[in-house]
């Protein structure tokens, strides 16, 4: 009975999408489209921009398609099952790396955890090349691609994989067009968690275009990932050269004598002298040491990143009431999360009028400074590239302005570097939060490398992997450019 219904209700002539003045805007829906959508009631399933981001689609020039259906270009859509997650150490002789719905965003991804691939491979979580990831629980709609960078990791079920037929580059392009966002952000359920299901995504409307267009769109896209694949390839050889020029054994290779393992919990000796004022276990602990021995004995000179020939100043921006304003009236804004993606949501704008003060003090970022995460995941390094200049950037980050560009590439490798990362967090404190702060990232020991050249040539591959970084974001904004004037609004 309801089934006629709705046939006889979607026959009849179809309500205009009314938006009034009022502050509550309201459509109607038929009866058809609620028992389409899984007799859904909540508002958000029909929410105005999104049908009209849907009539935006069904009436562009060449027509569209359903992302998941019969004449898709997705050959299948899906997500790994849910299962308990048994983490294993780094140096695991079967450790794989894990990645969940925000870290596939991560450029380069380092704060990973490990599994097993033995777990990884019974659960199908490894994904095939050019599989576009989009997040399907917590924060909807992220999009990632799987090309060299992505390839040797496992996924979580928190990702669903859009494996293409063809033209994944344009499937990829697709999914972060904001007509498909919007239609992405109306079929999300669940009142604690958000999440969406594959099977959802045959209700997600994609333009069609010529295979010419698609091809052009898609190429765009290759492109941009290869060069961040290039970019990547280009930080692992200045790391592999600062490891050698530093002799740097692995971590796990480290020999620690200091300990004593007789008791049930380990310890080990201070000198009074050696406390530096600071009485917490973790800032003495013996590897530290172990590091900055190597580091004196292969270094020219282990100075400190406060060094006037090292960074310029340290910037920690103090704590205050966000004011957020529509973009043309503020400043780009970034968080601590976001500092390691290529092109993150840049969705909050803090206002230009009543922040001016702070932002030119404390919060503006420009081309090759180096950022620390001072707080959370502590120690997160990134090399702030050319499309962010002039980007507000969180008061949990520290800004570390280079001395110059000559210096700038090398001090985000050593930073980033396992033996840099371990000299950062050695700085933590606090209670109830860990954080560093900038006198703390000020007194972290840094090497200056006996071959000039060698570190002239560690910089220089930082910078063109910075350079190459900004190449691929150009190449992706061409690629929603094409994607919006000559398919979806083309007249």
């Amino acid at each position: 009975m309801v089934d006629n219904l709705a046939r006889k209700l979607d026959n009849a002539p179809k309500a205009e999408i009314e938006i009034s003045e009022a502050p509550v805007k309201w459509c109607s829906v038929s009866l058809a489209e609620m028992v389409e959508r899984g007799k859904r009631l909540e508002a958000s399933s029909y929410d105005i921009n999104n049908k009209k981001s849907i009539n935006t689609i069904l009436n562009c020039k060449y027509g569209y398609f359903e992302l998941v259906g019969e004449n898709s270009l997705v050959k299948r859509a899906y997500h790994a099952p849910r299962f308990k997650r048994n983490y294993v150490t780094k140096d695991h002789e079967r450790a794989v790396g894990f990645l969940g719905s925000s870290d596939m965003l991560d450029i380069k991804p380092q704060n990973y955890k490990y599994i097993t691939t033995d777990l990884a491979n019974r659960l199908n979580l490894f994904c095939p090349k050019n599989t576009v990831l989009v997040s399907c629980s917590g924060t909807i709609g992220n999009v990632s691609y799987v090309t060299k960078t992505l390839l040797p990791f496992a996924f979580s079920q928190h990702i669903i994989r859009l494996e293409c037929k063809e033209y994944s580059g344009y499937i990829y392009c697709c999914m972060k067009n904001q007509n498909i966002q919007t239609q992405l952000q109306s079929l999300i359920y669940g009142a604690v968690i958000q999440e969406i299901e594959p099977e959802h995504l045959s209700r997600v409307y994609i333009p069609n275009a010529p295979d010419s267009i698609k091809a052009k769109i898609n190429d765009l896209i290759m492109l941009s990932y290869d060069l961040r694949d290039e970019s990547n390839a280009l930080i692992d050889q200045a790391q592999a050269l600062l490891v050698k020029e530093l002799n740097l054994p692995p971590i796990s290779e480290i020999k620690v004598d200091t300990l004593d393992k007789s008791k049930s919990v380990q310890t080990f000796n201070v000198k009074l002298s050696e406390m530096a004022g600071r009485a917490d276990a973790s800032y003495h602990m013996p590897i530290v040491d172990a590091i900055v021995d190597i580091l004196k004995k292969n270094a020219a000179e282990v100075t400190t990143v406060g060094d006037e020939r090292i960074s310029k100043s340290v910037v920690l921006a103090g704590v205050f009431k966000r004011t957020y304003v529509e973009e043309e009236y503020g400043y780009p804004f970034l968080g601590g999360k976001e500092i390691t993606q290529l092109n993150p949501k840049t969705e909050k704008f803090l206002s230009k009028a009543i922040h001016k003060s702070r932002y030119e003090k404390e919060l503006k970022v420009t081309e090759n400074t180096v950022l620390v995460t001072d707080r959370g995941t502590i120690g997160t390094v990134a090399l702030v590239p050319k499309h962010w200049n002039n980007y507000a950037v969180s008061q949990n980050v520290l800004k570390l302005i280079p001395a110059n560009n000559d210096i700038a590439g090398y001090i985000y490798v050593f930073l980033s570097s396992e033996c840099g990362g371990i000299l950062l967090r050695r700085q933590t404190y606090g209670s109830v939060v860990d954080m560093i702060d900038n006198h703390s990232l000020e007194m972290v020991e840094f090497p200056i490398l006996k071959n000039q050249d060698i570190q002239k040539q560690i910089n220089d591959l930082a910078l063109q992997a910075n350079e190459k970084r900004y190449q691929a974001y150009l190449l992706e904004q061409e690629a929603l450019k094409v994607l919006d004037e000559e398919v979806i609004y083309a007249e």
